[in-house]
């Protein structure tokens, strides 16, 4: 029998945190300076077209996010559908220390 103390350290049982829409409207806003009016229908637009692509089955390789595939799909019923998909990130290169620096 497991208690509450075992579960919380097992690393499986970790919940991850959740991007939900509002919150990446202001990180857009934040990464590009456009004003939230501007941003909003833009990423309402590609999500919506990242959405309907994954509904046809299509790949995405949309760097820098990564490349993502469908393994597995199971329809619901009243058109409702759940994909199981195979998500790669790109590779992050460690920084480069700056040379610059440790010439002075």
């Amino acid at each position: 029998m497991t208690t509450s103390d075992e579960s919380q350290d097992d690393p499986i049982m970790e919940v991850a945190p959740t991007l939900k829409k509002p919150q990446l409207f202001n990180e857009v806003v934040a990464r590009t300076g456009l004003k939230k009016r501007d941003v909003k229908p833009a990423v309402e637009a590609a999500l919506a077209v990242i959405g309907e692509a994954l509904a046809r089955g299509d790949e995405l390789i949309l760097p820098p996010m990564g490349k993502t595939r469908i393994v597995k799909t199971k329809d619901l019923g009243q058109g409702a559908t759940l994909l199981t998909l195979k998500f790669r990130t790109p590779k992050i290169d460690p920084v480069q220390p700056d040379t610059d620096a440790s010439d002075s």
